[in-house]
């Protein structure tokens, strides 16, 4: 019998081996003899303090799991690693604890690279990059120029660079509204979150519960000169590429959702002091059923009434408007929040049909962002609205007709009633024909609005790119010439935020103050740097070719590599990260910096993974102490059993707490592997394999390209179980066993690469051929149907091929290893997947 499966000596043995050899290096192009590529790809990790915990190595380990199978079938492979490090956290922490962000970035760099290579995942770590090297954060500033130097052509619906792209901008010319911005890359007096404490700005998600998240000081709302890209120029772009790739469902809504895109028509409403105030609604059709206006608190006309005394109660007003600045636009949007607001004393609006008076109120739930920042509001048919006359005893007339009777607010399709010349019409006819009767006369237009703003790209903080802009007096926005890029982030003696505001390297005057590129004259550097999403927004095309100091990448090798063919991460990044990504990739392939053979979306498959939650089902979080750290994990088990076991707890897309008891039985499982050494046997070395053995290369293979991981180590543990019972007592064929390892390799590579060359193999079993299986083989008369309770395999046994859907649930309802863990509960969901498993719900 095999010793105790000797882990702590083999694991680092092969690592170390694997990086001399250069077993994951992907081969260059266009040295590359392979005309298959495959570019797997994860999000590249922040490198925190706190280091890796037990759930960031499960898309890591899923998508190497892929790429080694990937590998074994022949294709050049690309897994890259690489580091997202500039950001708050890094700089708060410098703040905090008097050290410098470059020192506290590498000592947390070095801390993961040797978690990760301790859990074994097969990166092409020759390819390395780091946000921070300014060899890589030259071409972050290369990229932002591009974008200052080039315009949105509207004929052409792309980028294109402008006539003079070297030229300074005035800088009053920039003070201008996006949709006048002829760059793509622009500056702008926009709202931002400011902390008056730290004196700083704060992107959304620095903000926590209407909170800095540094100091936890209340943040109001200001305006502020800052750097803005033009993203809503790509919305419909952005969200029609979404046919053209493979993301999940749930992806594209979300990308949809966040962009926003809205038909339907601007009403202009005449105010009793003299102004046209202009609306965006997407149901005109709902228009006699107008009952108030609504402004936003910081609606320009706001200030112009108190300050021209035309609005009766301007201190009421100006209380009420400080009051809403001091929250974030996700916690004043909010559905659930009871509604607030101001009456507008002294100003009124005329409807522009029948010339009704309607008061006007202001109201926090009305955002100055959106829109024209004022709306006509229609309480029987939107849901905010209603909440809001209902507080406020504001008439509430029902226009549309619902075809089944609803309760309360309708905010539905129907027929149009209480509306002159548009009764009796559906909601489609009645909204063309008040868009018609708008634009006759004068009142009104079809338009399209946008969620989506565009990006906020300036920083008042250290820890980021600098910007590559030179502020003169007489020429406005100087780009800094390409050749003297990169500019140098320099290091400081403090990096607390200035009394003004300002980042903190406007106080280093020797590095601010240069001369004008463009006259000569004496100048000043931009001082904000840009958000952490820059580095981010082009990480994957670096990895191309990482080491190229005269171009970001190659365009032969973009030509290669690009899409990427299967991208994973969190749901929490489908939204900024995965848009930004999309938009960047779109504006350089549009300018011509990305061949055009590798198409303007950069990633074909898009997929994302549940969390692995803390026993109980929390988020783990080092402030509640419920962190698991995968290095005790390693050191107790190995970096196989955590491998196998984060694979194994549940289905990849869903979210499931960890649970040691898992962690013990996928030892038990390995350990069984390890035995079954002793029992190969060079007899029956050339029959054919059995059946079994072809339907768990089948299994195992679809399982993989499906991201099925759990079920593919399900079966990996049948064929086991069927070889190896207690002690070994069955023989295995080398051939066969061969097979076994191979299938193993993707999941637990130290294991299945010692027990391969204990076989007397020489090469890498990562660079063998991946295993086939004949179809005809496959095919049996009965299957093991595996049982699933809230995502955990509970039961499996035997069942004929040809059982029903009713027979099938009713043998697993019938288990009582099953009945065990429904403790009682009835289920609530209960699912057949023909020919593989029952899962319940309780």
């Amino acid at each position: 019998m095999a010793d105790k499966r000797p882990f702590s000596e083999y694991e680092p043995k092969w690592q170390e081996r694997w990086e001399i050899d250069g077993v994951y290096c992907a081969e260059d192009v266009p040295l590359s003899n392979k005309a298959e590529k495959f570019y797997g790809l994860i999000e590249f990790p922040y490198p925190s303090g706190e280091g890796l915990h037990v759930g960031h190595p499960r898309s890591y380990t899923a998508i190497d799991a892929v790429t080694r199978k990937r590998r074994m079938e022949g294709k050049n492979v690309l897994y890259p690693i690489g580091w997202d490090a500039f950001g708050l956290p890094t700089e708060n922490y410098a703040i905090k604890t008097k050290t410098k962000p470059q020192d506290a970035t590498a000592k947390n760099v070095a801390n993961f690279k040797r978690q990760l290579k301790s859990i074994g995942f097969g990166f092409d770590w020759t390819r390395e990059v780091n946000t921070t090297d300014p060899s890589y954060y030259t071409w972050t500033q290369w990229m932002f120029l591009q974008f200052f130097k080039a315009r949105f052509d509207e004929k052409k619906g792309k980028a294109v660079y402008v006539k003079d792209p070297d030229a300074p901008v005035p800088a009053n010319s920039q003070e201008r509204h996006a949709n006048s911005q002829p760059r793509l890359a622009y500056k702008a007096t926009t709202n931002i979150n400011w902390c008056p404490r730290c004196k700083i700005g704060l992107a959304n998600e620095e903000v926590v519960a209407g909170a800095c998240e540094r100091c936890e000081s209340p943040v109001e709302r200001r305006e502020k000169a800052q750097w803005m890209i033009g993203i809503t120029k790509y919305a419909d772009r952005l969200i029609e590429d979404l046919d053209t790739v493979d993301y999940l469902d749930k992806i594209k809504i979300q990308q949809v959702n966040w962009i926003g895109k809205s038909e339907g028509a601007y009403v202009d409403f005449e105010l009793s002091s003299g102004d046209i105030v202009t609306v965006f609604t997407t149901r005109p059709d709902t228009l006699f059923g107008v009952t108030y206006l609504v402004f936003s608190p910081e609606h320009p006309f706001v200030h112009q009434w108190v300050r021209e005394g035309a609005a009766l109660n301007g201190d009421e007003m100006m209380a009420y408007q400080k009051q809403a600045a001091a929250k974030t636009d996700i916690e004043r949007g909010a559905d659930n929040k009871e509604k607030t607001g101001v009456l507008v004393q002294g100003i009124t609006a005329a409807h522009p049909v029948n010339g009704e008076q309607l008061p006007v109120y202001i109201a926090e739930y009305v955002l100055a962002g959106y829109g024209t920042g004022a709306i006509m509001a229609v309480p029987a048919h939107d849901e905010r609205d209603f909440a809001f006359a209902k507080k406020f005893d504001l008439p509430i007339v029902e226009v549309v007709e619902p075809t089944e009777s609803v309760e309360g607010c309708f905010s539905g399709e129907g027929t149009a009633v209480n509306s002159d010349f548009l009764n009796d019409l559906s909601t489609r006819n009645a909204k063309e024909t008040m868009i018609a009767w708008l634009e006759k006369q004068g009142k009104g237009s079809r338009t399209i609005n946008y969620k989506l703003r565009d990006w906020v790209f300036s920083r008042q903080r250290y820890w980021g790119e600098p910007i590559p802009i030179i502020i003169c007096k007489d020429c406005g926005y100087v780009p800094v010439p390409e050749d003297q890029l990169p500019v140098f982030l320099p290091e400081v003696d403090s990096y607390e935020p200035t009394d003004t505001g300002e980042s903190p390297l406007s106080n280093i005057r020797d590095w601010v103050e240069v001369p004008c590129p463009h006259c000569g004259k004496p100048a000043e550097r931009e001082t904000d740097t840009m958000p952490n999403w820059a580095g981010s927004s082009w990480y994957f095309l670096r990895y191309c070719d990482p080491h190229n100091g005269k171009a970001f990448a190659d365009p032969d090798k973009l030509k290669f590599w690009m899409p990427v063919d299967l991208y994973n991460g969190g749901m929490e990044h489908t939204t900024l990260h995965l848009l930004y990504s999309r938009f960047w990739h779109k504006v350089l392939w549009d300018l011509g910096h990305i061949p055009r053979a590798c198409g303007p979306e950069p990633y074909a498959v898009r997929r994302s993974h549940g969390l692995i939650l803390a026993k109980g089902g929390e988020k783990m979080s080092k402030s509640k102490g419920n962190v698991v750290n995968p290095d005790d994990i390693v050191r107790q088990y190995g970096a196989d059993v955590l491998r196998v076991y984060e694979m194994f707890m549940g289905p990849f897309d869903q979210p499931v707490p960890w649970d040691t008891n898992g962690i013990e039985g996928v030892k038990r499982f390995l350990d069984k592997v390890w035995r079954m050494q002793e029992i190969v046997d060079s007899k029956g070395e050339d029959l054919e394999p059995p059946t079994l053995v072809h339907q768990t290369v089948k299994k195992v293979s679809e399982d993989i390209d499906t991201l099925h991981f759990n079920t593919a180590i399900s079966a990996l543990m049948v064929m086991a179980n069927a070889y190896v019972t207690g002690k070994a007592v069955t023989v295995m064929p080398p051939n066969v066993y061969r097979i076994y390892l191979k299938l193993l390799a993707p999941f637990a590579p130290h294991l299945a690469e010692e027990l391969w060359h204990r076989l007397g193999e020489e090469s890498s079993i990562h660079l063998s051929a991946w295993p086939s299986y004949d179809p005809i083989k496959t095919v049996t008369s009965s299957f093991e149907l595996v049982v699933q309770v809230n995502g955990r395999v509970r039961d499996r046994f035997r069942v004929p091929a040809s059982i029903s859907e009713q027979d099938a649930i009713a043998k697993a309802l019938a288990s009582a290893n099953v009945q065990k863990h429904l403790e009682g509960k009835e289920p609530k969901t209960v699912k057949y997947i023909q020919g593989k498993l029952v899962t319940i719900a309780t």
